[in-house]
């Protein structure tokens, strides 16, 4: 018997033809990225890759795939019996492993054996990977795209979202990386994905974008917390037309203030974020805005944030970096709220 193959691109294009997605790699792998709608099935879990590894190095390669087969069958078997209640015949999985060998193998040839119809993904999780690098290199190519720009606390989120809400097309790179995008940025309970699984959800939203309608975006730096843009398409940003947001400063601070809510209920651990700025704007300067937080001062703390630290780096890096930011149409927001960021939403819309 010989499983059906199915190769990267091929499984892509036909992924809506598959009713599961089985990731066959362990709890760890399957936690770094993976194939869209999959379902982690492990052939062999974390502890168990690691002692059938050293079992590899210190005993023999063949004393360790023996106990490794044995461990892949007792597992293979738990999911047959735990997970396929309801998987009538006519149930269509695909299942993959880090290389399309072994543990994907195993599985596959169990799943077919019963009667289903199962494919395997030719070359694994590596080959999708490069799949989606090779795939980032030209989708931004030929995007619309429309650039938000403004200073910190412009409420370009909100109208990213508010755009989203009256039907524009929007990529939302913030909530994607799990992060804002300053050092203030990090999401209370959200840690950020791998660079892998990023890439991987960025790949997914830029893939589904239609050429035709404009693609809003938010202007980012190169780095979004500790992730990285995809180069090809931070380019593609840097030369797309501009929107220029911008809002009081006084609404600025009463935004932020909002956004960061969190941080108004630990003024703690506002503090703690604030000794990355020790280098920039030396300990001298950070301690007393630490002091005066504590002292329940945060909004003059964070007007002055605004003033000595977001907006003098934002006016030097934007022009250099958005090559129409200079000629950008403005935006100007009397205010940040719902109903008057609906109607500058439909306003950008229409062009």
């Amino acid at each position: 018997m010989s499983l059906r193959r199915i190769s990267p691109a091929d499984a892509i294009a036909r992924l809506a033809e598959f009713d599961t997605v089985i990731d066959a790699r362990s709890e760890s792998e399957y936690a770094e990225d993976r194939l869209p709608r999959a379902e982690n099935w492990p052939s062999l879990n974390d502890d168990e890759r690691h002692r059938i590894g050293t079992e590899y190095v210190q005993v023999s390669p063949f004393a360790a795939r023996k106990r490794g087969a044995a461990l892949v069958a007792r597992n293979i078997a738990r999911h047959v019996e735990t997970r396929l209640d309801g998987r009538e015949r006519d149930w269509r999985p695909l299942v993959y492993c880090w290389r399309g060998g072994q543990r994907s193998g195993a599985l596959a040839l169990v799943l077919d054996q019963i009667g289903y119809a199962v494919h395997v993904l030719d070359g694994g999780y590596q080959a999708f990977r490069r799949h989606v690098r090779a795939e980032l290199e030209h989708l931004p190519d030929g995007l619309a795209l429309r650039m938000l720009c403004g200073r910190t606390g412009s409420a370009k989120s909100r109208l990213l979202q508010a755009l989203a809400a009256q039907g524009a097309q929007v990529l939302d790179l913030e909530a994607l990386a799990c992060h804002r995008g300053s050092v203030l940025g990090p999401m209370p309970g959200q840690p950020q994905p791998t660079q892998k699984a990023f890439d991987t959800r960025v790949w997914e939203a830029l893939r589904s974008a239609d050429l035709a309608r404009p693609l809003f975006v938010e202007g980012e730096s190169r780095t979004i917390g500790r992730l990285r843009v995809p180069e090809r398409l931070l380019e593609t940003m840097r030369a797309a037309p501009c929107l220029r947001v911008e809002l009081a400063l006084a609404q600025r601070v009463e935004l932020l203030l909002q956004d960061y809510g969190h941080f108004v209920a630990d003024v703690g651990s506002f503090c703690a974020r604030l000794d990355a700025l020790r280098e920039l704007r030396g300990a001298e300067q950070v301690a007393q805005w630490q002091v005066r937080a504590r002292a329940g001062d945060l909004a003059a703390v964070v007007r002055e944030l605004l003033e000595i630290h977001y907006d003098p780096i934002y006016e030097r890096s934007m022009p250099r970096n958005f090559k129409d930011y200079a000629g950008a149409r403005v935006v100007d927001l009397p205010a940040a709220d719902a109903a008057t960021l609906a109607r500058i939403a439909v306003e950008l819309i229409a062009g």
